[in-house]
């Protein structure tokens, strides 16, 4: 058994002529909820595209599951959620999970599963452009779902959710984890941080800080993790 879902060594990036990721190295432990946590141009989307493979790096290794990131075989073992909706807006949304489904060649029942999984049973035959913002959202998580995903790589998944919304995000996220697989959620709100298992602190791309919620208030006599995280950036 994998003790580790992702391992990055070294990894940089160069976009625009920008070193945007100068080397950094992280782990994420298998079976856990880790947060990637850090503000906006942070360098969080570059290292997410790069852990499921679709990012070109100068130097460094990437790791997702025991093997080399953009892998073919990780295909169907590796979900992602871009921050923009990956779904169709003129068809439904069972429409969608039954053509992502053929291209996965992932089982018949997992287009309902999935479906239930994210609480859109009620909009299933709704056209997606019809849905609100968050509810597309869940339905591009549901097709990331299909393939039942060892490790699921989500880019803010719940920016411009409601609060309720963003309970029951997590509350999926979580039964997930429950279950065997490992997520990798980034998110520039702090708040979310205590529902992670472990935390990865980015900063001006680069990693401030590898910890679980309590270590990280341990390590700065902080009770609030935004105050331990401007505490580790400006020491």
């Amino acid at each position: 058994m994998l003790n580790y879902a992702v391992e990055v060594r070294d990894l940089q990036v160069v976009r625009g002529g920008n070193l945007v990721l100068p080397g950094i190295s992280l782990r994420v432990p298998a079976g856990s909820v880790t947060g990637l946590l850090g503000p906006s141009g942070s360098g969080k989307t570059t290292l997410l595209r790069a852990i499921v493979g679709v990012q070109a790096v100068a130097g460094g290794e990437v790791r997702a599951l025991g093997r080399p990131a953009g892998t073919p075989e990780l295909r169907k073992r590796v979900g992602y959620v871009t921050q923009a909706p990956s779904v169709y807006a003129d068809l439904t949304v069972r429409e969608n999970l039954s053509y992502f489904a053929r291209v996965l060649d992932a089982a018949t029942g997992r287009v309902g599963a999935a479906i239930e999984a994210v609480d859109l049973g009620e909009q299933a035959d709704q056209p997606v452009g019809t849905l609100s913002g968050g509810e597309r959202s869940r339905a591009s998580l549901a097709t990331a779902l299909l393939g039942e995903p060892e490790l699921l790589v989500l880019d803010e998944p719940t920016v411009g959710l409601d609060p309720v919304l963003r309970r029951d995000l997590w509350n999926l996220f979580r039964r997930l984890a429950a279950a065997g697989s490992t997520l990798l959620v980034s998110s520039h709100v702090m708040d979310e941080a205590d529902r992670c298992d472990e935390l990865v602190l980015l900063r001006e791309g680069r990693v401030v800080a590898e910890a679980t919620p309590a270590d990280l208030r341990a390590r700065t006599g902080a009770d609030r993790l935004d105050d331990a995280f401007l505490r580790l950036v400006e020491s």
